[in-house]
């Protein structure tokens, strides 16, 4: 069972994490919400879901205590319970502080209905306060614009929703999301701050043990298409073999799952699609 995570933490020096007080199927205890830098002018990476007022206060109240005020807000990306609290922390900030709000911009249509300007984050981009420098990494995967956040001070990872405390966590896009992985596993990180779940302190572990699960999947996708190379299969078809101990009323969920496989797949040239049926491509040697 994973260890409770309380309201406000004090990680290290440099970071102070808040839960979002969101609890959920999703959101596991809570979105993680952390203000980081040593100094009066610091960093709020997301800001929770909209609407909870005690999370609103939590912050209010390590704001007022340590003196904060908010040079930056980073979004890791666009789903509600990371930027849906915008407006709520905005309003609790001290008006007389500038604080610029930054998110990387999407390939999807999404109306935020924001009421405040967003400036637009590239990767790479840095953000400097004292005691802290973010660099950002594009993330894709989970989300088009899903962006990690690189401490450079501690070598240590913001993952947002790429990488979880506790689970695995769902993606738009496979191939997206396993060279997000790969990226992340090259930076060799000492620790990652989940968006969800708690601190993970062995990185590389848990990084590995996400990729060997999805290609686990894919193994079984590619052996089923090798050994019936004259043969087309749906995506039905894939999951009533793959899942055949698994209940029917959740093939429908695991023919998501496998459509993503197969598009991650498609796009490594290594399966053709033909009439919404799929096979291995004649010059894949598996």
């Amino acid at each position: 069972m994973a260890a409770v995570i309380p309201a406000v933490t004090k990680l290290s020096s440099r970071i102070i994490r808040v839960l979002g007080c969101n609890p959920g199927c999703f959101t596991l205890q809570g979105t993680n919400t952390y203000i980081v830098g040593t100094g009066k002018r610091r960093i709020l990476i997301d800001t929770g879901d909209a609407d909870v007022p005690q999370y609103i206060n939590h912050l209010r109240s390590v704001l007022k205590y340590e003196k904060i005020e908010l040079a930056h807000i980073l979004i890791t990306h666009w789903h509600h319970d990371h930027i849906g609290g915008l407006a709520d922390v905005m309003e609790i900030k001290d008006k007389t502080v500038y604080t610029q709000i930054w998110k990387h911009p999407t390939t999807e249509t999404r109306d935020l209905k924001l009421k405040y300007d967003v400036e637009i984050m590239k990767n790479n981009q840095e953000f400097t306060v004292e005691g802290a420098t973010i660099r950002v990494i594009h993330t894709p995967g989970h989300t088009t614009d899903h962006v990690s956040l690189h401490l450079l001070e501690d070598n240590a990872i913001f993952s947002g929703d790429c990488i979880l405390g506790e689970g695995t966590t769902v993606f738009e896009d496979l191939f997206d999301y396993m060279n997000s992985l790969n990226t992340i596993l090259e930076l060799k990180p000492v620790t990652l701050y989940p968006g969800h779940g708690n601190v993970i302190n062995d990185p590389e572990e848990r990084i590995r043990y996400y990729i060997s699960h999805r290609m686990e999947r894919e193994m079984q996708i590619l052996e089923i298409l090798n050994n019936n190379r004259q043969q087309a299969f749906t995506e039905s078809d894939l999951v009533k073999i793959i899942y055949i101990d698994t209940p029917v009323k959740l093939h429908q969920a695991a023919e998501h799952g496998i459509k993503l496989h197969l598009n991650k797949l498609l796009r490594e040239s290594k399966v053709v699609m033909k009439d919404s049926k799929w096979r291995l491509n004649d010059s894949c040697i598996y």
